[in-house]
């Protein structure tokens, strides 16, 4: 069962949730590039609910699953998204047409994507990929 989430706050390094039995777990804005260079006015303007964190200013999201994951185990996804921050995990899913909750589960490791999801998720980076290579300036 999932634990309810009753307090979300940050300061200038990170994002923390307290859980129903006052259990606390962050996530660095130092992971998340999106975040950590935005102005401390962006950082504050987050709303949240039964499922994370959203901030509508900087189009990113943080999945409560992605706190309590350890931190150890990076999935291949993760290391995709990590090294390619540029790539806004929130707009792959619309164009998957899966909840951005699922794809942040898959990258933290806490769901485990079926072939055909990796293969669907590949075959969508890829084409981004390639329509990338027929930019001309």
């Amino acid at each position: 069962m999932k634990q309810k989430i009753t307090k979300v706050w940050i300061d200038e390094k990170a994002v923390y949730i307290q859980t129903e039995k006052s259990e606390i777990y962050s996530e660095q804005f130092i992971d998340y590039p999106r975040l950590f260079h935005v102005t401390s006015t962006q950082l504050a303007n987050f709303e949240y609910d039964n499922i994370g964190i959203r901030w509508e200013d900087v189009d990113e999201d943080l999945s409560y699953d992605g706190f309590m994951r350890k931190k150890t185990n990076e999935t291949p996804l993760y290391k995709i998204f990590k090294e390619n921050s540029d790539i806004n995990i929130s707009s792959l899913a619309r164009r998957m047409h899966i909840p951005q909750s699922v794809m942040a589960s898959y990258i933290c490791g806490v769901k485990k994507p079926s072939e055909v999801r990796k293969k669907q998720i590949e075959q969508t980076l890829h084409e981004i990929g390639k329509k990338l290579l027929t930019v001309r300036l």
